[in-house]
């Protein structure tokens, strides 16, 4: 079985970091594409950042400069490395994958559990 589980979330004041990570466990073909997005109360989810095979990487606009994805191909693993943290930032974070389970052609789409991050002023 396929799961996204992910750590890292807490509460930090502003200006501090946070580093988020997210495992894809089970057995599968291919990962094609990780990404991290964001809920905050009241509002849509929204994409954060997202890496496609182990470079190509785009971001919200809100966060560029401040966050980086990366992600660890040996361990299936994709991190979002938060810098210079705001209040506004605050919000329940859900890794997304892109996974081409065995025997499957296409890719599914998962998400984890989600990890609240909190920037106090």
């Amino acid at each position: 079985q396929v799961q996204l589980v992910e750590s890292g979330g807490g509460l930090v004041q502003r200006g501090g970091s946070l580093r988020l990570s997210c495992l894809a466990s089970g057995s599968y073909d291919r990962l094609p594409a990780m990404a991290w997005y964001r809920q905050a109360p009241g509002k849509q989810r929204e994409l954060v950042a997202l890496v496609i095979g182990g470079a190509k990487t785009k971001y919200a606009d809100s966060v560029k400069g401040r966050f980086t994805i990366s992600r660890d191909n040996t361990k299936n693993t994709v991190y979002l490395q938060m810098n210079s943290l705001k209040p506004e930032d605050t919000a329940v974070y859900y890794c997304n994958a892109r996974i081409v389970r065995l025997g499957s052609r296409v890719p599914d789409t998962y998400w984890g559990q989600g990890t609240q991050v909190t920037v106090s002023s």
